[in-house]
């Protein structure tokens, strides 16, 4: 990498311009525009989700301080509170949308090698959502409660790497359960997903699909055992048991036999019940591939303390939207970076040392071996481990 060339600069070479020029004109984004281009947008709000910029006012100033390097870094328009905010109002979000999914399909590529902890040989995914609190009086449209507003990003996490495969932004209202309708099944897949997400004729959906879900089951879950299966009681496995529901509703909804498996967590002293249509994996297998759900939480937990989802730089649902999706490009941005590069740490500790060193002219591998120096801790951190912050 060329040393002359600041952080930030080096990070960019990593973006697929073409597939960005496709996405704006997809979309129009240049119509009518002579002087703030749409990749100048895209970088002013990249720069703020790095750098942890909160408002407008903030993004301005502290990119005009740097004023010099900013054309060499791919700015060509002039840098204004005023017209990025009218950008974020105007220029639709699915150009930024649309290049997320670039940016997720090379993520995937690059990690599709990466071992999952479990013993598992088909593709895992985890599929959850999380709630982000908005001003009822700023954000109206954000429907949710009678006195609070909000949006949900419903997330499908790729465990080879905690790469978010499917994103979709809706209001606080939206049911949960109503995404598994828009979620992109791949055959011979194992989806793990919370109670919340039972709902018997789209899990049915997902079986006729040829693809594999692990979901914990309700408490108050009507069925009719068939049979047991062999059960291990040292790995904690209390019951495995092939199943039919009896619930008018529920049996009309899956008419085919589940497997209910009772699992005791002996770290937590706690009892989970799941039901899965996967019967070639062990009871102990289907109780791993449940935990390794908790890998969405941690997603959303880490992009909510270090990327920028809850000030938002906008208050209509096309700014809203246009941030939280720079904001997962520069997510899949720093990943596919640091897997590039062969840097050896946690994403966290990676983004760290791009957040106070964007305007540094020194190689990105060589910038970040020195601070690993002087933090060797950080370097026994997996390659995406999101527990390690």
């Amino acid at each position: 990498m060329n040393s002359g060339h600041t952080v930030f600069r080096q990070l960019l070479q990593f973006l697929p311009r073409h597939d960005f020029k496709v996405c704006v004109h997809r979309y129009r984004g240049e119509y009518w525009v002579k002087k703030f281009s749409t990749f100048d947008q895209f970088l002013c709000l990249s720069y703020a989700q790095i750098s942890g910029r909160e408002s407008l006012r903030e993004i301005d100033t502290c990119l005009n301080s740097h004023r010099e390097k900013l054309y060499h870094i791919g700015f060509r328009g002039d840098v204004s509170r005023t017209t990025l905010a009218d950008a974020n109002e105007r220029r639709d979000w699915r150009i930024f949308q649309d290049f997320g999914q670039v940016l997720i399909g090379i993520a995937q590529r690059l990690y599709q090698d990466e071992p999952l902890s479990i013993e598992l040989k088909q593709p895992l995914f985890a599929f959850d959502s999380t709630t982000i609190d908005l001003c009822l009086s700023l954000f109206p449209w954000a429907e949710f409660r009678k006195t609070k507003a909000a949006v949900k990003m419903h997330t499908l996490i790729d465990l080879r790497g905690s790469i978010p495969t499917f994103v979709a932004i809706t209001t606080g209202k939206v049911n949960d359960v109503r995404m598994l309708d828009k979620l992109p099944v791949q055959e011979d897949a194992v989806y793990t997903m919370d109670r919340g997400y039972i709902d018997y004729a789209r899990l049915f959906a997902i079986h006729k699909q040829g693809a594999f879900f692990v979901v914990r089951a309700k408490d108050n879950l009507k069925f009719q055992r068939l049979y047991s299966l062999q059960k291990d009681k040292e790995a904690g496995i209390r019951a495995d048991q092939v199943i039919t529901l009896v619930t008018k509703k529920s049996k009309k909804g899956y008419p085919e036999r589940l497997r209910r498996v009772s699992y005791v967590d002996k770290e937590q002293n706690k009892r989970f019940v799941f039901l899965t249509n996967n019967f070639d994996i062990t009871a102990k297998t289907v109780a791993d591939v449940y935990k390794q759900r908790w890998q969405v939480e941690l997603f959303f937990k880490w992009i909510k303390q270090h990327l920028r989802i809850k000030a938002f730089y906008g208050t209509s649902i096309n700014a809203v939207k246009s941030q939280i999706w720079v904001a997962l490009c520069m997510y899949l941005l720093v990943a596919i970076t640091k897997k590039r590069l062969g840097i050896q740490c946690s994403l966290y500790t990676f983004l760290q040392i791009l957040e106070v060193n964007l305007f540094e002219k020194k190689p990105i591998s060589s910038l970040t071996a020195e601070a690993l120096k002087q933090n060797p801790e950080s370097s026994d951190c997996n390659q995406l481990n999101l527990v390690n912050y």
